[in-house]
């Protein structure tokens, strides 16, 4: 989601008359879109900041900006005085202000732009032209225990899905081959215009699954990807969904903990038992379906045996990758004041590193069913004789050729399989 910010900001930029550099000494204004999930992002940002400092020696000018989650969650304003040296110091959503605020910290940025009061309207300065990240929605009304999110960006908004179908449209039109749906409770998406849906739409029920439909209907666009759902929003018609011809196979569904007190008091909402039937219930209707989840490790008071049941769940749903998360307490949000940050850190990392070689047996062991199938690839990058990228399953995968195959997307037949890498040739 923040680079998908960072792409609207850019182009409103681009819009003012502003030219991008590659070098902080040469900028004129330097921006950072921060992430507020872990101390340690926030950490790195305040010692960017004292770094940048020294650049005013030479360009006294300088304006240097927060923006993101950092400085939307910063309610009681502890944050910015620890940057105070910043010139600007607002939430992502606010970004349609900034040439007036530029304007009015150096009379050299002069420019009167007309912009819509939603920043998702913006036009987006999309990295590549063949894959591009489409906001759906922002905030969030479920309020984990451990999350900042709802504090950083507000309640969950869900864009009109005239807005979304347009933008893919565009996208398609000037050749876009994926797009990755976002969300930070992406399967809740409710439509503000149910009406724009069609009227031959095979659901009848969930608006997400309406989106996924009318999305598939678009040519020109081959995959379709989104993240991250919450588990209980995935209903029959989210599940039926997954096989529709542009899904890719691959679903990151982030469970968090294996244990059920672990689960209540970060107030997940769904159980362990819950969570294990659902992925069962996917695997029956697509059971050549990739999973990935989100697990953290050290929340407040979990017991080497809640752990146990983590690593339990682990092996139960064999996971192709997940990401692991050692928990950082946060201030504001429920955990920090009603439980203790009271798992060492030395018994965080140990249980990270538990699942981390976990992950690794259970996807090398996965991977090798990869040799000898055909895999479609949507080829991203070129190094060195080699082309590289995401397989449908988002498994990383190499062909040696020339670059003449980036953007395109390639079917390969799978030579051999490491934990993080499938190697294969042209079909």
């Amino acid at each position: 989601m923040n680079k998908s910010d960072s792409e609207r900001m850019a182009h409103l930029l681009d819009m003012a008359g502003l030219v991008q550099t590659n070098k902080e000494e040469d900028a004129d204004l330097l921006l950072i879109n921060t992430c507020g999930v872990r101390q340690s992002a926030e950490d790195r940002v305040i010692g960017k900041v004292h770094v940048w400092q020294n650049l005013r020696k030479n360009k006294p000018n300088l304006i240097i900006g927060i923006t993101g989650c950092m400085a939307g969650r910063d309610g009681d304003g502890r944050l910015r005085k620890q940057l105070e040296e910043v010139d600007l110091f607002f939430p992502i959503s606010e970004m349609n202000k900034l040439p007036v605020w530029l304007k009015e910290l150096n009379p050299v940025f002069n420019f009167d732009l007309n912009l819509p009061e939603d920043y998702l309207e913006l036009e987006a300065k999309y990295t590549d032209n063949y894959q591009a990240f489409v906001p759906i929605q922002t905030g969030c009304n479920q309020f984990c225990s451990y999350c900042v999110v709802p504090y950083a960006r507000g309640r969950e908004v869900n864009r009109p899905v005239k807005d979304i179908l347009n933008e893919v449209k565009k996208l398609a039109e000037n050749g876009c081959l994926q797009i990755t749906l976002l969300g930070q409770i992406v399967n809740h998406y409710i439509a503000p215009d149910v009406e724009t849906f069609s009227k031959n739409n095979i659901y009848q029920k969930n608006d997400f699954a309406k989106l996924l439909w009318e999305l598939n209907q678009i040519e020109g666009i081959e995959r379709i990807h989104f993240t991250a759902p919450h588990p209980i929003y995935m209903d029959d018609e989210v599940v039926d969904a997954l096989s529709l011809p542009k899904q890719i196979n691959f679903l990151h569904l982030p469970v968090q903990s294996g244990n059920n007190e672990i689960l209540r008091k970060m107030n997940r909402k769904h159980d362990r038992d819950y969570y294990i039937e659902l992925i069962k219930k996917i695997k029956t209707s697509k059971p050549d379906i990739a999973l990935g989840t989100d697990i953290m490790v050290g929340f407040c008071g979990e017991t080497d045996d809640q752990f146990a049941d983590t690593v339990d769940l682990f092996n139960e749903c064999q996971f192709d990758i997940s990401y692991h998360a050692q928990y950082s307490m946060r201030s504001g949000t429920i955990a920090s004041k009603a439980f203790l940050d009271d798992v060492s850190r030395m018994e965080k990392k140990k249980r990270w590193e538990i699942l981390q070689d976990l992950m690794k047996k259970i996807t090398y062991k996965k991977n090798q069913s990869y040799v000898g199938k055909e895999v479609s690839v949507l080829v991203d990058k070129f190094s060195a004789g080699e082309n590289f990228g995401n397989s449908a399953e988002m498994k990383l995968t190499s062909f040696e050729s020339d670059k003449n195959f980036v953007g395109k997307i390639v079917k390969l037949k799978i030579k051999e399989a490491d934990t993080w890498l499938l190697r294969g040739e042209m079909v």
